[in-house]
């Protein structure tokens, strides 16, 4: 039998042949159940290869069959425990599926390659560029900087002693970022700059800069097939946000919880800020969507740019 995952569901549906793959006391486990339980718990794989998931799922079924079984020998399944637990479970189930048999289609091919197309445009008209920094916290520190760089010391060695950013730590790596995503002062001085160029100490509200240009570029998006999946995962989370709107506007949800009141209308913000997230296409990937990266796929994770970047507009 091959180790590849089935495909997912070649969409949602369940496979035309859902045949059984194993048997655990009687119990059949098909290739619907493999691909139902990948989605549940596929969070907790992501950094295993994909042709050990469809292996490692099957076995995780099998484990949690045969406690099931012994569970229902022993008696649990007369418990309140279970009950309580039954119930959660339930309506998670219910919401799973009206998620795939309702929400799911609402993102169509034609809508995701749409998106794609626009972001792409708009990212060949857009300059990046990648840049190193040290931040201090005075001008004199920077002069001094200024004079170890001037007497030939290396930059990133300077930037991991000195630094108050957090990108200290990879030698004062910024990565791509384009002119609107970081402070005026600090994108004018950049922006200024001739590839292997040094700036002079440049004044910002976090500091003193000493600023090198690695590299500049024209925008350029990541081929289709790279980020359409992560495409129609924002385009998901949009389409969540809309559906859960009407059906709250037409429901009655009371909050009692007096302490959990003072927070509700800050998280229901945060919440919505995240289903907005546009998706982002460049290949410096430090965008919305982290996944669609090439240049620095991880995202901020690996550059101290955070501090500098402005706020979501």
């Amino acid at each position: 039998m091959s180790l590849a995952m089935p495909a997912r569901a070649q969409e949602d549906a369940p496979p035309k042949d859902d045949k059984v793959i194993a048997i655990v006391n009687g119990h059949e486990i098909r290739v619907s159940e493999v691909q139902m339980a990948t989605d549940d718990i596929i969070g907790q794989l992501p950094d295993m290869p994909p042709k050990l998931r469809y292996p490692f799922v099957v076995e995780y079924l099998i484990e949690r069959h045969l406690l099931a079984q012994y569970a229902v020998k022993e008696g649990i399944a007369e418990t309140e425990e279970y009950k309580r637990r039954l119930a959660l479970y339930q309506a998670k189930a219910l919401r799973d599926a009206y998620f795939f048999q309702k929400i799911r289609p609402m993102v169509t091919e034609e809508e995701i390659k749409k998106v794609y197309d626009e972001e792409a445009a708009k990212l060949q008209q857009t300059e990046r560029v990648r840049a190193r920094m040290i931040l201090v916290a005075t001008e004199k520190e920077a002069q001094d900087i200024e004079k170890m760089l001037a007497d030939g010391q290396k930059f990133e060695d300077l930037a991991k002693k000195y630094s108050l950013d957090g990108s200290k730590d990879y030698g004062g790596d910024l990565g791509y970022f384009t002119s609107a995503e970081m402070v005026p002062e600090f994108s004018k001085a950049v922006f200024a700059l001739k590839v292997g160029e040094t700036s002079q100490p440049v004044k910002t509200d976090f500091g003193w800069h000493i600023i090198r240009l690695e590299d500049k570029k024209q925008g350029a998006a990541q081929p289709y097939d790279q980020v359409k999946q992560a495409i129609r995962n924002v385009l998901l989370r949009q389409k969540v946000g809309e559906v859960m709107t009407k059906i709250r506007e037409a429901s009655k949800v009371e909050i009692l919880d007096d302490d959990l009141k003072k927070y509700a209308e800050e998280a229901a913000k945060a919440a919505k800020s995240f289903q907005n997230t546009k998706p982002t296409l460049d290949q410096g990937g430090d965008g919305a969507v982290p996944a669609l990266g090439g240049d620095n796929a991880a995202g901020d994770a690996t550059t101290g740019k955070g501090d500098l970047q402005l706020p979501a507009q």
